[in-house]
């Protein structure tokens, strides 16, 4: 488990370089000719492709600071960082991406310009989709591992792990992009309407707007703190009942750190007869026995509680049984 651990992070800090170098030549490619044909949609492409270039740099810091190891101030570990950075991609996503596309597509809406030298912008288009849609490949074929196409949207929803979905979400959104480009460039010239191409920027800064919303969205809810799988949960329960001396196993409470790190708080019946000594031991075997089965875990706290007093407190809390 550890060593898939590893090569999932490395897996996706390649991912996230090749997004990087190319987000930043074709960014600098579209800016170049954004200035040189005045095409409204090739500057608001050119905004998109720096901005994600920050982007990959700021998830590359996040995955940096969340290896960083406890101390004494935060005992729990950093790793709750790279959540956080992935929300901040999310917000300049939205700020700088589709805030700047709207704000220069209504100025060239209500000041349209012909565009000039027309085959340039194609051909940048062109060379855009090509590196856009490489990143965009690599970055799906990392994050499908050996799953079904069909469960690619389930496992966004599921995933712990943002910097592996966001260089995906971020080139669908490139290629989403360079596609309205195109056809906002194509019609401002062959209807001889220049406001169109504006239109073609304000449609990319809607497109980049609801990318982010949608990253902003499955990362919140990470960072705030969302279970483990309930794969995970059921087998934990599983571990506990089996420890010799454990009457009933509760319930138990997990929360992601990190994409690879889970606190685990489980509530016991332990057997009348142990004596403190007895519990202890019992404790220690129970989280031996937990992190054998998932390494993923770095710490466990167990509280001895009678079913009663767990159904108790766990009404006071959520209104109902929590049982996993």
């Amino acid at each position: 488990m550890a060593s898939i651990k590893v090569i999932s992070r490395l897996s996706s800090r390649r991912v996230i370089y090749a997004a990087i170098l190319g987000d930043l030549l074709i960014g600098l490619t579209k800016l170049t000719a954004a200035s040189w044909t005045g095409s409204s949609s090739l500057l608001s492409e050119g905004v998109h492709s720096i901005v994600d270039t920050g982007n990959g740099f700021l998830l590359l810091y996040g995955l940096h600071r969340a290896a960083v190891r406890p101390d004494i101030e935060h005992p729990l570990g950093y790793g709750r960082e790279i959540y956080f950075w992935s929300f901040v991609v999310a917000v300049l996503l939205f700020a700088f991406g589709a805030g700047v596309s709207l704000y220069q597509g209504i100025l060239h809406v209500l000041n349209p310009e012909p565009i000039q030298h027309i085959a340039a912008s194609y051909v940048v288009l062109g060379i855009s989709a090509l590196f856009d849609g490489t990143t965009w490949w690599l970055a799906l074929r990392n994050f499908r591992g050996k799953r079904r196409y069909s469960e690619i949207v389930d496992a966004i929803r599921e995933s712990k792990d943002p910097p592996s979905f966001m260089v995906l979400f971020e080139d669908s959104a490139a290629l989403a992009g360079i596609l309205v480009a195109f056809t906002g460039i194509f019609l401002s010239v062959h209807l001889d309407l220049p406001v169109l191409d504006g239109a073609g920027f304000i449609a990319i800064g809607l497109i980049l707007g609801v990318t982010a919303w949608l990253l902003a969205k499955e990362t919140k809810s990470l960072l705030i703190g969302e279970r483990a799988d309930p794969s995970i949960v059921d087998s934990i329960l599983h571990v506990a009942a089996q420890i010799d001396g454990v009457t009933h196993a509760n319930g138990v409470l997990t929360v992601h750190l990190a994409p690879q790190e889970i606190l685990v708080a489980l509530s016991l019946e332990f057997a009348d007869e142990l004596r403190t000594p007895e519990i202890e031991a019992k404790v220690i075997e129970l989280e031996r026995c937990v992190r054998l089965s998932h390494p993923e875990i770095v710490a466990v706290f167990v509280k001895p509680q009678s079913p009663e007093g767990f159904r108790e407190t766990a009404a006071r809390r959520f209104g109902k049984l929590l049982d996993r």
